[in-house]
């Protein structure tokens, strides 16, 4: 036998069900996530700033340190939070690319950092939310032809917002990781 035999035969394996249950997990906060941001503001006032899905995806990205799984989960995710929002306001794509390039680049960060302290992630939660805002509203200038103003204190105030809700959403969703396997 070679050494890579014995590493195959001594590495237990995780069983099939574990790995589908994580990925039901996943699938249900997604939903959930997208669903807050198209039902949260109607239910509770002054919550349209809380970018639910795009602080998943950044977790994903930030956690899973893998690039091409954070760019098909980012795409993944907005795409269904395209495909919800009301077309005139929101063409189906935007979301979705603007995502797509927050998963990947939060991948590639992971990869270089160790991502896992709090304040790193708040920075980096902040960094990725003024990254998409800006990566949005250059698309509706360029692709779209839409003259809309870029509001840079409400985008920081909101970046700041949502930093200090991804902190405690990250680490909730790493104790939920935690007591899972």
């Amino acid at each position: 036998m070679t050494d890579f035999d014995h590493e195959l035969l001594d590495k237990p394996r995780r069983g099939n069900w574990f790995d589908r249950f994580q990925v039901i997990n996943l699938g249900v906060l997604t939903l959930l996530a997208i669903l807050s941001r198209v039902y949260l503001p109607r239910l509770i006032p002054n919550t349209s700033f809380l970018e639910l899905p795009l602080l998943l995806t950044i977790y994903f990205s930030l956690s899973r340190r893998s690039p091409v799984a954070s760019l098909l989960f980012g795409m993944a995710v907005g795409l269904i939070e395209d495909s919800l929002a009301p077309s005139r306001l929101n063409p189906i794509g935007m979301n979705g690319l603007s995502k797509t390039l927050v998963g990947y680049f939060a991948a590639s960060v992971s990869l270089r950092f160790d991502v896992d302290h709090v304040a790193l992630r708040f920075v980096l939660s902040f960094l990725f939310y003024l990254f998409n805002a800006f990566l949005y509203w250059v698309m509706q200038r360029a692709l779209l032809a839409q003259n809309v103003p870029f509001g840079v204190m409400d985008t920081l105030i909101y970046g700041a917002l949502n930093a200090a809700v991804a902190v405690p959403l990250f680490l909730m969703l790493d104790r939920f990781k935690m007591s899972r396997t």
